[in-house]
């Protein structure tokens, strides 16, 4: 993730660029590869790729302060963040006045950097409605990586990367009008899926980075359902911060759009989420009311109609019950959250893996709270995804620690106990 800057700008050369240190670390790039990395835009965008390790050597070092401006544009492309927020310091200008960096805008402005350093022959390059098509090939295959994995850097990393490719594609090319509002769409998709990535890993600061650049570019595309994905991700978000007062108003602005009360899927989803905060506040009431209405739009709903590809988990209802899954386990309604728990794994197919670890981890917590202990460790040993996923991960501890309470010393939580250390403990 991107950090600001420490207060006073620069430290000094030999402390070094900590900040680019820090991301390059969470990114998984060493210094060759981060150099291979720019050389690529530097080479897509007509420049000669001419950055080596030496080059990013310096950059780490801190001896070189301020890169050339392709090679800025190239790492604020990459890690969807100014280059300030990566360490550097701009030099002073004659004028007086620093450079202004808005965040929402932050894609936009490195691939028009970028694209300002290209010669003029590749910025007269066509871009049309096959370019859209590809980009949008690249943003199923981060929604299947998501489905089967969700919450890794690496996905978080490829969908800034492929942001960033959107808009270099946005800023070198001739396009038409309707091709440059689809090119901001698909920015703004990837944003969301960096920021969706970011929250399931509980890498909360770096996802609402990722929340106000993928609502600028959504703005300006003028795509709603983009747009109701990016407010709905918000929402829960928030939910999971702890902040549901934020989490309601955040979801109250997707299901405000008129995708929302055009469309009964997306109505569905929007009343399903709102169910899940209800539950975090103890609203029985409220979860019950926006389920009630969540089971009225999908009666509604015409599943001929062609929706975009990140709704494919509602479409069969399987995030519904997951969602009432966990607003009744917040609410301390168990075998409610049983129930949901089961339809919702019956619905799941076979490459969401992800959600089926989190329904069967929370199965697990709803059959131990009315006293089925050895079911329950059953249910929690069937869990194929742990440690390779943060919310995973939590939801097992948390069973852990319930099942010290409620059987201490048990034969079940010996199992449970012998089982962790076979892991690796990781749970």
């Amino acid at each position: 993730m991107c950090h600001a800057e420490p207060p006073g700008g620069y430290r000094g050369h030999m402390e070094g660029n900590e900040l680019l240190k820090r991301r390059m670390a969470e990114a998984g790039y060493t210094q060759m590869e981060l150099a291979n990395k720019v050389s690529l835009l530097l080479i897509e965008g007509g420049r000669a790729g001419t950055v080596g390790d030496r080059t990013v050597r310096n950059w780490v070092s801190g001896r070189t302060r301020w890169p050339h401006p392709a090679q800025r544009a190239a790492l604020e492309a990459i890690f969807a963040c100014s280059a300030e927020e990566l360490g550097f310091t701009p030099p002073r200008t004659t004028g007086g006045k620093a450079p202004v960096h808005r965040r929402n805008f932050m894609t936009v402005a490195a691939a028009t950097a970028l694209a300002v350093s290209a010669p003029a022959a590749a910025a007269s390059r066509r871009v049309g409605l096959t370019d859209v098509e590809r980009l949008h090939r690249k943003f199923a295959a981060i929604i299947a990586n998501d489905h089967k994995y969700g919450g890794r850097t690496s996905i978080e990393v490829r969908a800034c990367d492929l942001a960033g490719e959107a808009m270099l594609l946005q800023s070198r090319g001739d396009a038409g009008q309707h091709t440059r509002r689809a090119l901001y769409g698909c920015a703004a998709g990837f944003m969301s899926s960096a920021m969706w990535a970011a929250t399931d890993g509980r890498r909360f600061e770096a996802a609402q980075r990722h929340l106000d650049r993928a609502a600028g570019l959504a703005a300006m595309s003028g795509d709603q359902t983009i747009q109701f994905r990016i407010w709905s991700h918000a929402g829960s978000l928030y939910r999971h911060l702890g902040r549901p007062t934020d989490a309601l108003a955040a979801n109250d602005v997707a299901r405000g759009l008129p995708v929302a009360r055009r469309d009964p899927v997306f109505a569905c989803l929007g009343h399903a989420r709102q169910a899940a905060i209800h539950g975090v506040t103890g609203n029985r009431q409220g979860v019950r009311r926006a389920l009630g209405h969540a089971r009225e739009a999908w009666e509604r709903a015409d599943m001929s109609v062609q929706r975009p590809a990140w709704l494919r988990a509602v479409c069969n209802r399987a995030e519904v019950e997951e969602l009432a899954l966990s607003a009744y386990l917040s609410l301390g309604d168990y075998p409610q959250a049983e129930a949901h728990a089961h339809r919702s794994l019956a619905l799941l197919g076979p490459s969401m893996q992800r959600d089926r670890a989190i329904v069967t981890a929370r199965l697990a917590i709803a059959q131990l709270c009315q006293g089925d202990v050895e079911a329950a460790v059953r249910t929690a040993m069937s869990v194929t995804i742990s440690a390779e996923h943060p919310r995973v991960a939590d939801i097992l501890r948390d069973f852990g620690r319930r099942l010290s309470r409620e059987a201490p010393g048990s034969a079940q939580a010996r199992a449970w106990n012998d089982f962790e250390r076979s892991i690796g403990g990781t749970t």
